[in-house]
This record gives structure tokens, C-alpha cells and sequence, in this order.
């Protein structure tokens, strides 16, 4: 298989169509948490409503335990897994802030600013 460019990029995992195929299953969970029946479901009983998706056990424990940077790692994408921060009644900016270890004030000002800089050598190149 052909070495990706940016498989490289420090603490960043990139949702190319290999993370997709990886995470079909998780991000149609995911959308599942759109209805509210489902959302009901799924916070009466996180297991079981798990346990109903093609998922495995690592990605079920991910989930429980909100481990959003693992998730990602198994295929998740943040616009999907998305809902579940609004399942658990949190903002965006709150789900996304605590994956970066920043209180939502924080995250807010570092995304009014602008976001992240960009420090890996392959966003660099050509701008010397």
C-alpha cells in the first residue's frame, strides 16, 4: 500500500476513506443518536443499545467512556460523533475542547485566534 503524505502529521489521525471503512459502523451508530427515541435508548442503557451495532468491543468501550481521541483513532469522525456530545447535553466546543485538554473558554479564544499553528515540517514547505 502506498505510504499517505500526511500519515505522519504529530497527534493528528486524518478521516481519509481507510478511517471511514474503519468506522462505518461507529459513525452509523452515531447518527442513530439524531432521533430522540434513540437518544433515550441509548442513555437508558449504553451497553445494550451497543451491543445492537456491528461494533467491536474496543469501540463500545471507547464510547463509554467518552474517549473521544480513541474513537477517532477507531474510525470515528467528529461530525458524527458529534451528536453524542449533544446526547450528553454538552456543546460542541465542549466535547471538542476536552479532547485537546482545554477548558471551553480556552478552546473558544485558541479558535477565535485563528486555531492551532501549524508547526509539522510538510505544512512548512515552500514558506521559507
Amino acid at each position: 500500500m502506498k505510504k499517505k503524505p500526511y500519515a505522519d502529521i504529530p497527534g493528528t489521525t486524518v478521516f481519509d476513506s481507510t478511517q471511514a471503512r474503519k468506522g462505518y459502523h461507529l459513525n452509523q451508530f452515531f447518527m442513530s443518536l439524531m432521533k430522540p427515541e434513540n437518544r433515550e435508548r441509548f442513555l437508558a442503557g449504553e451497553k445494550a443499545y451497543l451491543d445492537e451495532w456491528s461494533l467491536s468491543e474496543e469501540m463500545k468501550q471507547a464510547v463509554m467512556k467518552r474517549d473521544y481521541n480513541e474513537i477517532i483513532k477507531l474510525g470515528g469522525n467528529v461530525y458524527f460523533f458529534g451528536k453524542l456530545f449533544f446526547t450528553d447535553k454538552k456543546s460542541f466546543e465542549q466535547g471538542a475542547g476536552s479532547m485537546t485538554g482545554m477548558k471551553p473558554e480556552e478552546y473558544r479564544a485558541m479558535m477565535i485566534s485563528g486555531g492551532r499553528k501549524p508547526t509539522h515540517p510538510s505544512t512548512l514547505k515552500g514558506k521559507n
